[in-house]
């Protein structure tokens, strides 16, 4: 038996706590750091310090809605098939609701530009989503990051 078939004192798998969600928003964080500096100095550049600001926030917005994403993924999986449906559907709707307060909230800052927060969260979610499909694994005797497969990035 290996140590991940072990089982612990309470009969959950050993590693149970391990949590996919958590290192695939992790992973999407990492590999923004490149781009999102970039981002902000070319929105400071076509929109002054407020586009500047307004792309910072867009990028504090979406890494916390990526995080609050697994962070309420991985407690609905622990709980039960039920809790994940609905922190996922439940959370899904929340977290717009709290980025539109977010983004409405900023827009009576004197700093506030619409457009490269708009551009930086609709652009930076899809971007990062369709950038990090190609790290995931697809299965479920596996799930979460697969850094293994030939031509993909090794930690």
């Amino acid at each position: 038996m290996s140590d991940e078939q072990a089982e612990t004192g309470d009969g959950a798998p050993a590693g149970a706590d391990h949590a996919p969600e958590r290192d695939i928003a992790f992973d999407m964080a990492r590999r923004s750091l490149w781009v999102f500096p970039a981002w902000v100095v070319v929105s400071g550049l076509i929109w002054g310090m407020g586009g500047a600001l307004s792309s910072a926030l867009g990028y504090v917005l979406v890494i916390g809605n990526l995080a609050a994403a697994a962070t309420l993924m991985a407690w609905g999986a622990r709980t039960s098939p039920v809790a994940l449906m609905g922190a996922t559907l439940g959370g899904f709707i929340v977290r717009l609701v709290v980025l539109a307060g977010v983004v409405l909230g900023a827009s009576q800052l004197s700093f506030f530009e619409p457009v490269p927060i708009a551009i930086t969260i609709v652009a930076s979610h899809l971007g990062l989503l369709a950038w990090e499909i190609r790290y995931v694994s697809l299965r479920l005797a596996a799930p979460g990051l697969d850094l293994q497969r030939p031509g993909k990035e090794q930690k």
